[in-house]
């Protein structure tokens, strides 16, 4: 079995125009501090990290690595969360996800979508120049809006839609399958892949493309009320990345699972720093490392409570007592009886005693 790797932190929550968040020197020597071992990188954030750049130069790629090891942590992936987002958008949402993109794209939907394509391929690039096994993004929505059915969808709708959404992530996943890279979607909602059922329209119509992997975040099923324990049960094998991410469902008289379009504190279900919530870490640790998971315990830090600071620190200690370093021989090894085949075949009475009379 596989002990897993951390804790890291994904730095996108931490981000920021003041010292020590404004740079990848600062806030890798920042998160080690804390006890983190690992950092997840956003790709979108020229404060700390040039995508193109690492897609085309490998001595950047070793500049990065350098820094980083000089603050005794490890890139453990690199994300791609708003330029996914961007390669599937309804209209409804084109204003509002513009603010993702270069200006140069603004209002053009068609080249927006092209410039978050080349920027999928390019992270295909950079995390191989990298070395690195897993790369999460957004798979970016088409059919959201037509989430409830009211009114009632026209035939065909939905299928259309992840039809168009399978065929735009065909030609990336090659990418990423060229360099050896998985390509995890973040199950999340406001995204076509929000729970498991979707995921796997998606996967079918990608004829099981092996790159096409799961990053698994249980703060995402809290608030759906879905059984975030049973899905690693049936996705294990998909599942190649893991934010360690709290939530809380606490539904009343006046409002359940869609929140009533209350800001994040008045929701019934909001986002929690680690060990706010209500989601059961211990079992989930010890589901991943019975499954083997491979990868890394990443904190993301959403709270709409707790500063952000504190949340960091609290994180990479909460994350370490998780994590199960997995047995190297079985525990009841003491009381071996040192049986071998023939052993085995006498205590079931299989062993033969003498010569077996033919007639």
């Amino acid at each position: 079995m596989k002990t897993i790797k951390g804790p890291a932190i994904f730095l996108a929550q931490f981000a920021g125009d003041n010292p020590p968040f404004n740079s990848l020197n600062d806030i890798s020597r920042w998160g080690a501090s804390l006890g983190y071992k690992g950092v997840q990188i956003p790709t979108w954030d020229s404060r700390l990290f040039d995508l193109k750049r690492a897609a085309e130069s490998k001595p950047y790629c070793d500049e990065i690595r350098g820094i980083l090891a000089s603050n005794h942590v490890e890139l453990t992936e690199l994300s791609t969360h708003l330029q996914g987002q961007l390669v599937a958008v309804h209209p409804a949402y084109d204003e509002a996800f513009d603010g993702f993109a270069p200006e140069c794209v603004h209002g053009n939907p068609s080249a927006r979508q092209a410039w978050a394509v080349e920027q999928l391929k390019y992270a295909a690039k950079a995390s191989a120049n990298f070395g690195l096994r897993a790369h999460v993004t957004f798979s970016g929505a088409l059919a959201w809006p037509y989430l409830y059915p009211w009114p009632q969808r026209p035939p065909g709708l939905v299928e259309t839609a992840f039809d168009e959404l399978a065929k735009r992530w065909q030609p990336i996943l090659d990418v990423f399958d060229s360099v050896g890279i998985d390509l995890c979607f973040e199950i999340h909602p406001g995204e076509d892949l929000h729970d498991g059922i979707t995921f796997e329209m998606f996967l079918e119509r990608l004829g099981g493309h092996k790159r096409c992997n799961i990053l698994y975040d249980p703060s995402h099923f809290v608030l759906q009320q879905l059984d975030y324990l049973e899905y690693i049960d049936i996705y294990h094998e998909r599942i190649k990345m893991f934010h360690v991410k709290d939530a809380e469902f606490r539904p009343n008289g006046r409002q359940g699972v869609y929140g009533g379009y209350q800001p994040w504190l008045s929701r019934a279900g909001r986002f929690r720093s680690l060990g706010d919530g209500q989601v059961d870490f211990a079992a989930i640790f010890s589901r991943l490392a019975q499954y083997d998971f491979p990868g890394w315990a990443v904190l993301e830090w959403e709270c709409c409570l707790k500063n952000s600071e504190q949340g960091a620190k609290e994180g990479a200690p909460f994350i370490a007592r998780h994590i199960i370093q997995t047995a190297e021989r079985l525990f009841d090894d003491f009381a071996k009886s040192g049986a071998d085949s023939e052993g085995n075949r006498r205590m079931l009475g299989l062993a033969r005693k003498g010569p077996i009379d033919a007639d």
